[in-house]
């Protein structure tokens, strides 16, 4: 079986599969470290290894397939129990894990070994290794007022330009300070077995979100960071958003798990703002709402900063009972560009690719040359989703939001360019195939849908595919196309429709084959 090597660490390595099929492999397969075996019955496309020594050269095989590689030099590794650590659940570890990080030279690693570390919110540094063996999590307490408040935005005390310290949901905003924050940090890793818990399901986090005022934490907060990779760990029950990579550049996420009850609020998988180059390769997603989502700043950030989202890979990646498994926006005034999202497996979300924007966010948010492949939907609710009037902010119920009469294009009018959807092969939906729906004064661009089946649960459900004001619940719709330049249907399939295969309205160029 042939494989390629993903990433290498100072003690471990991830691979994929050069394989077609969606997050899983084709069959089971053993793998082997220096002759030695080391995994048994794996199943899915992106595996790796942990506990390796570094500085060692090491051989892996699969199948008649063998790759050499070396794991990373590193110039110590301290542990946080020799700073007082206790690991029990009780104590406070904070200082002793904090201090392991200050404490720790260029290119060291910082072990944390089985056990459950109580913590307040704790701040990276550039060069180092945080690695969490199995067994160990780091979980965050659960008093509200131990997580400090951070201003959204301060000005430089020389420049008087501003800095951004904090943001909610593409806004800068006083927030908790998350419980892992990394701020201009370069050469950072984290990986290994371990968990990093927020600890949210026993606390007061989850309650009354709506009225507040202050933003709740992440549980992994990058921001303005370069060269980081997250490797292996699981990341569960946040505030908030789990892990919220900030105008960023060059962060890989791979082989790792993201967990949340399916009813807990915000609780977003990974959202990359404004970054440049993500890798996000072999994830595992349950969460309480959408489980990627590629964003890049609301109005006055995407305006000022004009960062958009680019070179982003999404690859062999499950999500399963999210809001949408992969979405892009509505934070996205500064656009999204040269993203790919392929080989990945969806089950048991609302919505599968979703697209959102409304008005107001700007002339540079564009997206535009967005292509989906070879993905597997299983029960999910409605597989594509594009939605120029979804209500979100204080204002998304106004008028100005969900006006179908048209209104001038100008430099508040985004854009939706064009999009393909290809090879994809979606079962039991229920809502809709697919729905969308363009700005009457900016229609989206095109829509190309390329060998994909759609076939619909017997016994469907009733729901509002989008997520906008003055849309009536649906069962089993076919594709519907409101405000959009060209569509474009090659060998497409629907079974099991209560509608038409195609609902069109104020459509130009559609071609069908």
């Amino acid at each position: 079986m042939k494989f390629q090597t993903l990433y290498v660490s100072s003690v471990s390595a991830c691979f994929e599969l050069e394989s077609t099929s969606p997050y899983y492999a084709q069959a089971p397969f053993d793998v082997t470290l220096n002759g030695a075996t080391a995994l048994r019955g794996v199943r899915t496309n992106v595996f790796s290894l942990f506990e390796l020594t570094a500085g060692t050269e090491y051989c892996v095989a699969v199948g008649g397939d063998c790759l050499r590689f070396t794991t990373k030099a590193e110039s110590a590794c301290l542990s946080v129990r020799d700073f007082g650590a206790v690991g029990d659940g009780a104590a406070d570890d904070t200082a002793a894990v904090q201090n392991a990080i200050y404490a720790c030279p260029r290119g060291g690693r910082v072990l944390v070994p089985a056990g459950c570390y109580a913590v307040r919110p704790l701040v990276l540094k550039s060069h180092l290794t945080l690695h969490l063996q199995r067994g160990a999590t780091l979980l965050g307490v659960t008093e509200e007022t131990l997580y400090p408040l951070w201003p959204g935005e301060v000005p430089d005390a020389r420049t008087g330009e501003p800095h951004q310290i904090s943001t909610w949901e593409g806004n800068p905003m006083r927030c908790r300070q998350s419980l892992i924050s990394a701020f201009a940090a370069e050469e950072l890793t984290i990986v290994g077995e371990g968990c990093i818990d927020g600890n949210a399901q026993n606390s007061t986090w989850w309650e009354n979100v709506k009225a507040r005022t202050i933003g709740r934490p992440r549980l992994v907060f990058l921001n303005h960071c370069e060269n980081v990779s997250i490797h292996g760990i699981l990341g569960k029950n946040s505030a908030s958003w789990h892990f919220h990579p900030y105008f960023s550049r060059n962060i890989d996420f791979f082989d790792m798990a993201v967990e949340a009850p399916k009813d807990s609020p915000n609780t977003d998988g990974l959202n990359p703002e404004s970054c440049d180059g993500v890798r996000m390769i072999g994830l595992r997603f349950s969460v309480g709402d959408d489980a990627i989502a590629i964003k890049s700043g609301k109005n006055y950030l995407g305006a000022r900063y004009r960062a958009p989202a680019i070179r982003h890979v999404i690859r062999n990646c499950l999500m399963e009972y999210a809001h949408g498994a992969v979405v892009l926006g509505s934070e996205m005034s500064a656009g999204i560009r040269d993203l790919s999202v392929s080989q990945s497996y969806f089950r048991c979300s609302d919505r599968g690719l979703r697209i959102k924007t409304r008005r107001g966010r700007g002339k540079y948010a564009v997206i535009d040359g967005v292509e989906f492949s070879n993905i597997r939907m299983d029960n999910v609710m409605t597989p594509i989703v594009m939605n120029m009037y979804y209500f979100c902010d204080p204002d998304g119920h106004e008028e100005i939001v969900w006006s179908k009469e048209p209104h001038p294009v100008d430099d508040t009018t985004p854009y939706l360019g064009s999009f393909t959807f290809r090879d994809m092969e979606c079962t039991d939906c229920e809502w809709a195939a697919g729905y969308f729906y363009g700005l009457t004064e900016q229609r989206i661009g095109s829509v190309t849908i390329e060998n994909v089946r759609f076939t619909f649960k017997e016994e469907a459900s009733a729901g509002r595919p989008a997520m906008m004001d003055y849309v009536d619940p649906v069962s089993k719709l076919g594709l519907y196309f409101n405000c959009v330049e060209r569509v474009h249907l090659k060998n497409v399939r629907v079974h099991g429709q209560s509608s038409e295969l195609l609902l069109l309205q104020n459509v130009g160029e559609v071609i069908e084959e």
